[in-house]
């Protein structure tokens, strides 16, 4: 079985938790996480503008889990590619030259299903992802949930409930799945 591999939106990234489950997850082997360079700048952009500190730590663990996410745009690519926030052209163009299976977003409407799938690609949202992925493997991503909420535990130096903390990141459906 060939392992999916997904580019990762910058807007999934940062949130610590929903990037700790998606990353936790991929360390389980049941998807391939890429990025590229201008991702991660976006990701540590966005972390410090939302007040969440420097993403520099997580990043370098990120790179230092995944060191094959890393992808480089193909040179001229970004040219023949249009999206309606052109912002957004060069996570396309990570995707296609990743030879990615999909992209993980948030953002629907500036990743166009029509568009993607006319590169080949399809655009996932992160709760339906990884509730997916839970349905297929509950061990390998309960046990990678498991590590999520004991890293959330230690950063707030009290317990934390796992369902509550999968809601406030986003990822409603998949909270209503590990605690039912």
């Amino acid at each position: 079985m060939t392992v999916p591999r997904y580019v990762l939106d910058a807007c999934v990234l940062v949130p610590p938790v929903l990037c700790d489950c998606l990353l936790r997850v991929a360390g389980a082997g049941l998807f391939r996480p890429l990025w590229s360079a201008r991702i991660l700048g976006e990701w540590a952009h966005a972390a410090a503008r939302r007040g969440a500190g420097s993403a520099d730590a997580a990043i370098a663990r990120a790179l230092a889990a995944f060191p094959a996410a890393m992808v480089a745009p193909a040179p001229g690519i970004e040219a023949r590619l249009h999206l309606p926030d052109p912002g957004d052209i060069h996570v396309l163009a990570t995707a296609i030259s990743g030879s990615a299976d999909a992209i993980v977003t948030w953002n629907a409407a500036d990743f166009p299903r029509g568009v993607l799938a006319g590169e080949g690609l399809a655009r996932r949202d992160p709760d339906g992802l990884l509730w997916e992925l839970w349905s297929h493997a509950p061990d390998l991503v309960g046990s990678a949930l498991e590590g999520v909420r004991a890293e959330a535990a230690r950063r707030a130096g009290a317990p934390v409930a796992l369902a509550p903390l999968l809601k406030r990141a986003g990822l409603t459906r998949l909270a209503r799945a590990v605690s039912g």
